[in-house]
C-alpha cells in the first residue's frame, strides 16, 4: 500500500469512493487503493443519462464498475444533484486505473447536505481504516 497515492485535499468513503469539493460541487470517483484492488478497469454503469435529473443519496448505489477480476458496486459518498457525468470514461474507462484523482473522475454533485463531506475520512483516516482492515 506504502506506494498508492490517497492526495490530502480528498475526503474518502468506507467503499473507496474519494470527494473533492470546490465550492458546493463535490467530484466523486474512486480512491487509488480500489482501482488497485480492481486490477484493469474495462468498462463502467455510470447514470449516463441522468445529469440534471437525478437526486443522489449518500450511501446509495450509483453505478457498476467492471474490471478484468469483478464487478464492484458504486456508492455516491455525498447526497445532492447529479451534474455531471464523466462522458470520457464511456470510450476510455482504463483511464480510473491510470488518473483516477484526474481524468478518471467519475460524477460531478451540487451539494444538498454540506455536512455529510465532515463524514467521510481524510486520507490519514483512510490509510489508517486501510490497515485496520488489513490492506
Amino acid at each position: 500500500m506504502a506506494n498508492l497515492n490517497h492526495p490530502s485535499d480528498l475526503r474518502y468513503s468506507k467503499t473507496h469512493e474519494w470527494v473533492r469539493v470546490k465550492g458546493d460541487q463535490a467530484t466523486v470517483g474512486i480512491s487509488d487503493y480500489a482501482q488497485d484492488e480492481l486490477g484493469d478497469v474495462v468498462s463502467l454503469e455510470l447514470p449516463w443519462e441522468d445529469a440534471g435529473k437525478r437526486e443522489m443519496q449518500a450511501g446509495r448505489h450509483f453505478g457498476d464498475i467492471d474490471s478484468v477480476k469483478a464487478t464492484s458496486e458504486l456508492f455516491a459518498p455525498v447526497s445532492g444533484q447529479l451534474v455531471q457525468v464523466n462522458e470520457d470514461l464511456r470510450d476510455a474507462p482504463e483511464t480510473v486505473n491510470t488518473d483516477p484523482y484526474g481524468g478518471g473522475w467519475m460524477m460531478i454533485i451540487q451539494l444538498s447536505k454540506p455536512s455529510e463531506v465532515d463524514q467521510l475520512m481524510t486520507s490519514d483516516q483512510y490509510e489508517e481504516f486501510l490497515r485496520t482492515q488489513g490492506h
